[in-house]
């Protein structure tokens, strides 16, 4: 038998591997059994090998051939193209080198406490940055300056108990600033003077005792929509400054769950608010309490113990909110509003009802125009400009937040009325009733008429009337049914009968009373004497 060839290790067994053997692979697959070669010779060839690798034009061995490229993500972290994550390594500093074609950087549930100046150059593309659930306590100067295209910076969970004028420099483009569940007690004055672009800043669960309403620490409210004050320590708030907030703050601040205090006037600005339905309000109705005693143990609920304010007028909080002027437009119409300030102002912008900021020249779509005096103009309304219009004017002489508020609706034209409607045909047919009722009452009730100063009076033949004889002297038939256009008045005493003698021979006595109506005979009633009845038509008739 022959020797068995050992197969080679390492980076020349991938490098002979990779060849083109004349008998479909290396021979230690089938030893002494490569087309013949013996073993032997395959093992002089493999020995010789090396060293002509080594000998040849100064080309590297195969080991510095083969080595793989060194790799750029930090030990134990995930790199997936631009994302890089680091989480929950418990690392208690920020590993280097640092990727550069990193935009999103996940350091969150680990044990960093401090951030290095500078730290974040080689990240030049980094749009978003995770440091939440770590041990910082303090940012320092110069931790973000070289994050100017960052959008979101989470900071939340940690141990801050201050922010600086500083420490957030450079985030000129940050969007959305997340800071809640710190210890945050103390905020400058400044703190936030360069977001200018900041939208929604969350400081909930923190230790906050007082808040700069009126300046927001430097952060304008052009961009801001959602302002997070929660479960924090806010005894003071100022009503005044919060009632001069634009709508669309008021509308994403949330102050529940404070030690308010059980003041009338934020009381019934409160209850307006809750009532136009913000959903900062309207959403955490029962986590707004107050302190009715100035004791924790006195906290009471703004809107479900009605009894503490009872006493509050609504006269306090008169004048406290600018009403905002109601306007209703036509489908189709141009509309025209404008931003009266209380004096000039140097920069006015707008806010839509679709939260969009509104500068020269106008909205994206390009149905609302940004006058060059600051109006703002719809040449064509229709129902999606229906809402909410908010203009904010910023001059040396204004506060930097004043606004004027405009709430639009839109009105839809009234169809065309139909050639022969129902209205019509009711207004038609009351007219043709009145008129008959008119000629009815006006005109002659029958021919003849004469016409006096007061009545009409008519002319009626007058029928000679008939005598009783004649009507006696009708034929039995008349004398069984009345006359049909003449009937016996209700007032008229009965005729009734005297007795009569017997020697009348058959004449009938008739009594008949003072008021008898000669034209209505019929109700004499006959009593013959001892003649026939037959004779009655024939004898005299007496009346006494």
């Amino acid at each position: 038998m022959g020797a068995q060839v050992r197969p080679p290790s390492g980076a020349l067994a991938g490098y002979l591997g990779a060849a083109r053997w004349p008998c479909g692979g290396p021979p230690w697959r089938e030893p002494g059994a490569a087309c013949g070669v013996p073993a032997m010779a395959w093992l002089a060839l493999l020995g010789v090998l090396p060293s002509v690798l080594r000998v040849g034009s100064g080309s590297p061995e195969p080991e510095s051939l083969l080595r793989p490229a060194p790799q750029s993500c930090p030990y134990r972290c995930v790199c997936a193209a631009d994302l890089l994550s680091c989480a929950g390594l418990g690392l208690r500093d920020v590993p280097a080198p640092l990727p550069t074609p990193a935009a999103d950087l996940d350091l969150s549930h680990n044990a960093l406490q401090r951030l290095r100046p500078g730290w974040l150059a080689p990240l030049a593309r980094l749009r978003a940055l995770r440091l939440g659930h770590n041990e910082l306590g303090a940012l320092g100067r110069g931790a973000f300056t070289n994050a100017s295209g960052l959008r979101l910076l989470d900071l939340s969970s940690n141990a801050l108990r201050a922010l600086g004028r500083h420490d957030l420099d450079g985030l000129g483009a940050l969007e959305v600033l997340l800071l809640f569940n710190n210890r945050l007690t103390h905020l400058d004055q400044r703190a936030f003077h360069g977001l200018g672009a900041l939208s929604r800043l969350y400081l909930g669960r923190n230790e906050l005792a007082s808040f700069s309403f009126a300046h927001l620490h430097g952060l304008g409210a052009t961009h801001l929509r959602t302002l997070d004050l929660s479960a924090n320590r806010l005894g003071r708030v100022p009503v005044p400054a919060l009632a001069a907030l634009p709508a669309f703050l008021k509308n994403g601040l949330y102050l529940h769950n404070n030690p308010l205090p059980c003041d009338c006037r934020l009381y019934h600005l409160l209850r307006r608010w809750h009532q136009r339905g913000l959903s900062a309000v309207r959403d955490f109705a029962r986590e707004y309490v107050c302190l009715a005693f100035q004791v924790p143990e006195s906290r009471v609920r703004f809107f479900d113990h009605s009894r503490v304010f009872e006493n509050c007028s609504a006269a306090q909080a008169r004048g406290l909110e600018r009403p905002e002027q109601q306007l209703r437009v036509q489908l189709g119409r141009p509309l025209t509003l404008r931003c009266n300030a209380s004096a000039p102002a140097t920069r006015t912008v707008w806010v839509s009802p679709q939260q969009e900021l509104l500068r020269a020249p106008g909205s994206r779509d390009g149905s609302i125009a940004v006058l060059a005096d600051g109006s703002l103009a719809i040449s064509d309304v229709q129902p999606r400009h229906e809402g909410v219009f908010v203009c904010l004017a910023t001059g040396p002489r204004l506060h930097h937040n004043q606004t004027h508020e405009y709430n639009v609706s839109v009105r839809f034209p009234h169809p065309e009325p139909e050639a022969f409607s129902t209205g019509f045909t009711t207004l038609l047919g009351c007219a043709a009733g009145l008129g008959l009722v008119l000629l009815y009452l006006f005109a002659p009730p029958c021919p003849g008429c004469r016409r006096s100063s007061r009545r009409c009076r008519c002319r009626r033949r007058r029928r000679r009337p008939r005598s009783p004889v004649q009507e006696l002297r009708a034929p039995p038939s008349a004398l069984g049914s009345p006359p049909p256009s003449r009937k016996a008045s209700a007032h008229k005493h009965v005729v009734f009968l005297e007795p009569g003698g017997r020697g009348l021979s058959g004449r009938v006595r008739l009594a008949v009373a003072e008021d008898f109506d000669l034209y209505n005979p019929v109700g004499l009633r006959f009593q013959a004497g001892s003649g026939s009845t037959s004779s009655t038509g024939s004898g005299d008739l007496v009346m006494t």
